[in-house]
């Protein structure tokens, strides 16, 4: 098999890169501790995939518009 790359998994790069954006870069020193920073983290991922909106997801959060599109009328 060959060598893996990032573009094998895009998805996860790109929501690491936010992640890093949004909660680690400038944020580096405002985190006291490991657990502190995790907790972090842990917010985050629920905001992500809870509450916040993206356009590919027709503008509502990830598990709203995954609710909506296995509902059928």
């Amino acid at each position: 098999s060959r060598k893996g790359n990032c573009y094998d998994n895009s998805i996860m790069e790109t929501f690491f890169g936010r992640l890093k954006n949004e909660v680690y870069y400038g944020y580096e020193k405002s985190y006291n501790s490991y657990e502190e920073f995790s907790k972090a983290i842990e917010e985050y991922i629920y905001y992500y995939n809870n509450e916040r909106i993206q356009s590919k997801t027709k503008w509502m959060p990830p598990t709203k518009y995954r609710l909506a599109s296995t509902t059928t009328n």
